[in-house]
């Protein structure tokens, strides 16, 4: 098994984050050994859904959006879940965080509809990628090559499509970082 110990990755994740996206990759992270920080919008407890309207967990944010310094991190996991996606492709500091991951070219790695903050971080034309299917349109329309399969890489992007691709996704995750 890997050894990520010197490794530290950070979570975006807002309300309405599908929850087996955001602790799937977190554990198999820790179980590797690596720190994970959770960050969410304002630093306040959010809640987690098994699919759109399921209501599972909250979660306590490790820190807020705006005191994230991407100098503090080796990589950037940015969970799906429709509400979550939605809310932070709009937020200017998710945007911004994502914008400094990739211009430090540090690993990137987005499952599900989080692929949407690449988009408005204008960060998928020229790429390769995939998604959950109903963000392929987008995706293409900004420049993005989709492809149906699990997990895609390109460079230090690293994406998947859905919950049932966590295992490759996770997997390609710490491989990136070992």
């Amino acid at each position: 098994m890997a050894d990520l110990s010197n490794k530290k990755v950070l979570i975006l994740a807002s309300q309405g984050v599908e929850q087996i996206e955001l602790t799937s990759p977190r554990d198999a992270l820790k179980d590797a050994g690596a720190q994970v920080s959770l960050a969410a919008p304002e630093g306040k407890e959010f809640q987690g859904m098994n699919g759109d309207w399921e209501k599972a967990d909250t979660f306590t944010p490790d820190l807020a959006l705006a005191d994230v310094n991407v100098e503090d991190f080796d990589a950037l996991v940015l969970a799906g879940g429709t509400l979550n996606a939605d809310a932070m492709r709009i937020n200017p500091e998710a945007r911004s965080i994502t914008v400094q991951f990739f211009e430090a070219e540090k690993p990137v790695a987005a499952i599900c509809h989080a692929p949407w903050l690449l988009i408005d971080s204008k960060k998928v034309e020229g790429k390769k990628l995939t998604s959950y299917t109903s963000v392929k349109l987008d995706l293409q329309n900004a420049g993005a090559e989709w492809v149906d399969e699990e997990v895609v890489e390109d460079g230090n992007l690293i994406t998947s499509r859905n919950p049932g691709d966590l295992e490759a996704f996770n997997k390609a995750i710490i491989a990136k970082l070992s």
